[in-house]
């Protein structure tokens, strides 16, 4: 193309592009002077700078689809997106909203971090899978990866949980992953699989967890199912002591709809039905008052270990 005959044709730019982001490169190649293109990407113009070396064919501000086209553009061909942002195109919703891409490169490529974009080079490039045209990280990779630059429990428990619970990942590919991996950054996540591995299904029962082992009582079993003597289910306790009590962590928020309500009545019922005794905590006072619940706990289990034991069992 002639120089300049961009101009009187900028579908040719446009199809050349990602998603309306293009490298100065490769708009030189079409014909556009590098000085050209960043003359257009000054203030008032009509292109404008998304990264070095990237350009944004236009002066709105640029949609998350084409910030991430950007990102890949920016680290080179077999870039695979990892961390929050694949976590989320992976389905993840309990997250922190941190609108940084993370990256992973071939560790022989000179790549260095920008503006919101983060790269890695690492020696176990993953293969991709490609959701929505772009190339992704598996999810088990992609949830470590996000966990390791995490500095607090919190966002930790809450990924890791939503991806075990939501999304069925296995903690045990989890762990093997934790160990292919680089060791930086590796002790919270460490911590928070080994509640995950004995059961725990959200963050209010890794709070809960944490709570148990304040009080003297054996360790009970978490989400078993609970079977009358003649089979019948009666229901998965979050936490279930042989004596006969069932620790069930109920939030307000589940309360909300009136069929959430209404299953909790019909649960309790099936448990005073066979003889269970229950005990119900609100998820904030797991932190908010954790000695207070401990001893709540341990009443309840003396209070049930002084009755008959009900005839039930637990079904893993």
């Amino acid at each position: 193309m002639k120089r300049g005959g961009w101009a009187n044709d900028p579908n040719v730019l446009l199809a050349a592009s990602r998603d309306g982001t293009i490298k100065v490169t490769t708009l030189t190649n079409l014909g556009v002077p590098s000085r050209t293109a960043y003359r257009r990407c000054m203030p008032g113009g009509p292109w404008q700078r998304l990264l070095p070396g990237v350009v944004l064919l236009g002066n709105l501000p640029p949609t998350r689809r084409q910030l991430v086209a950007a990102a890949l553009l920016y680290a080179g061909p077999g870039s695979v997106i990892t961390g929050l942002e694949a976590c989320r195109r992976h389905g993840l919703r309990n997250m922190p909203d941190d609108q940084r891409v993370h990256l992973l490169v071939p560790h022989e490529r000179r790549a260095i971090c920008s503006d919101y974009v983060i790269v890695e080079r690492t020696r176990r490039m993953p293969r991709p899978v490609i959701r929505d045209g772009v190339p992704l990280a598996p999810l088990t990779r992609s949830v470590l990866d996000a966990c390791r630059r995490f500095t607090s429990y919190d966002p930790t428990r809450a990924l890791i949980t939503e991806a075990v619970q939501r999304c069925r990942l296995s903690p045990r590919w989890l762990r093997h992953e934790l160990e292919a991996g680089s060791q930086r950054g590796t002790a919270v996540p460490r911590a928070v699989l080994k509640d995950v591995a004995i059961g725990a299904r959200s963050v209010a029962e890794i709070d809960a967890m944490r709570v148990w082992k304040r009080t003297d009582l054996p360790r009970p079993r978490w989400n078993v199912a609970l079977r009358d003597s003649h089979g019948e289910y009666v229901a998965v306790p979050d936490a279930w002591f042989e004596v006969g009590l069932a620790w069930e962590i109920d939030s307000y928020e589940f309360h909300f709809q009136r069929e959430d309500y209404a299953k909790t009545i019909n649960r309790n019922a099936r448990y005073a039905a066979v003889g269970v005794t229950v005990l119900q905590t609100l998820p904030n006072r797991l932190r908010s008052a954790p000695d207070s619940v401990a001893a709540e706990l341990t009443a309840a289990y003396r209070a049930a270990a002084a009755r008959s034991r009900p005839d039930v069992r637990a079904v893993s």
